[in-house]
């Protein structure tokens, strides 16, 4: 386990894009997250505040137990229904939940951990900066935007 040094004392967010991580381990590696090391790698030897997974509910096979076990894991879980428009397109993003939830808590906080690949976070990343939030992020290099 990598140590922070002189951020041990730190209060930290974790928050969680699970689709994107999902996804990401899924089409570029053919591989599953384990959202416990996640965890623990975010988290490190500092005080976990809050930590948020925000999911997608599809209505598939198994998906309770999958967020059942992220909850045991310590995770806030925040779920929000897979949107089906007219023609068959899905939508479903946690990206303004996200940001509204790092900008409420940053206040609390010395670090956030943002879990996610997705380049949309870039601003807010730069937000929370400004405010004297330390930010981090923890994606898969391939499918991290920029």
């Amino acid at each position: 386990m990598m140590k922070h040094g002189k951020y041990d004392a730190q209060r930290v967010a974790v928050l969680v894009d699970v689709q994107n991580m999902y996804y990401s381990a899924k089409h570029l590696y053919n591989a599953k997250v384990d959202f416990e090391k996640v965890l623990d790698t975010a988290v490190q030897n500092r005080k976990l505040i809050r930590a948020i997974a925000y999911v997608i509910k599809a209505n598939i096979s198994d998906e309770q137990k999958f967020f059942d076990a992220l909850s045991r894991i310590g995770y806030e879980v925040k779920a929000k229904e897979l949107k089906v428009y007219y023609g068959g397109e899905k939508k479903g993003d946690w990206d303004m939940g996200i940001a509204i939830d790092a900008i409420e808590l940053a206040e609390k906080l010395d670090a956030v951990v943002l879990v996610s690949g997705d380049g949309d976070f870039t601003y807010l990343l730069e937000h929370l900066n400004a405010k004297g939030v330390r930010t981090e992020v923890l994606a898969f290099g391939k499918s991290t935007s920029k």
